[in-house]
């Protein structure tokens, strides 16, 4: 139970940089696949690419942090 507690506030530390630090990382919403639909009274943007790659990233790292436990 320790050590879940322990991985799962890493995971949430990690995702709360990834958030406060998202404006700062260039490439980050702005790649090809991300929709950004624009009106002339409504926005609509839903980063799709982004996204995708957000979750491979946390996929990997997962893979790497439960590779190293065993």
């Amino acid at each position: 139970m320790g050590k879940f507690l322990i991985i799962s506030g890493i995971i949430l530390l990690l995702l709360g940089l990834i958030i406060q630090f998202s404006g700062k990382i260039p490439f980050l919403g702005r790649l090809p696949g991300d929709i950004r639909i624009e009106g002339k009274n409504y926005q609509f943007y839903f980063p799709l690419a982004s996204s995708i790659l957000i979750s491979i990233l946390i996929s990997l790292v997962l893979l790497l942090i439960n590779k190293a436990r065993q």
